[in-house]
């Protein structure tokens, strides 16, 4: 489904920390995908984390059912990529499916693609969490599987 992109060669992890929890979702978001599969992202900005069971990555796909997860601060610039395992304290919480902009230049909604909508108190977010973008490989584990 959002398999690594050949091009892609070696990156590192991009890290941040939760600064703000969310525990709401909507099933009529109308969020709308970007076109670009990567953003450059700098240390201190802060960013919207956003779990959906979507799977479309096509320029202008719709995005209804959503989870809003919080709000990261970057703590190490870096290349956020679709396709890269999102860590929640080490753990795999989900895929990188891509970017909404509405509310750009403020933030980018960053959508993750879980196995279906997740808020922030069901991921078990807290402020001070700490959220890693890694590159796909075999130690980040089974990503998108969503907690209990």
């Amino acid at each position: 489904m959002l398999a690594p992109n050949p091009e892609n060669g070696e990156k590192r992890t991009v890290r941040s920390e939760v600064v703000k929890v969310l525990r709401h979702r909507r099933e009529d978001r109308g969020m709308r995908l970007e076109g670009f599969a990567s953003r450059c992202v700098r240390r201190g900005e802060l960013h919207e984390l956003v779990t959906t069971d979507h799977v479309e990555t096509e320029e202008g796909a719709r995005i209804d059912r959503v989870g809003f997860l919080g709000f990261v601060e970057i703590s190490q610039a870096g290349v956020i990529d679709r396709g890269d395992v999102v860590l929640l304290d080490g753990e795999p919480l989900g895929i990188v499916l891509g970017y909404d902009a509405c509310h750009f230049p403020n933030h980018y909604n960053i959508l993750i693609h879980t196995a279906w909508t997740l808020t922030g108190p069901e991921a078990g977010l807290r402020t001070g969490s700490q959220i890693s973008f890694a590159p796909p490989s075999a130690e980040a584990g089974e990503p998108g599987l969503g907690r209990q």
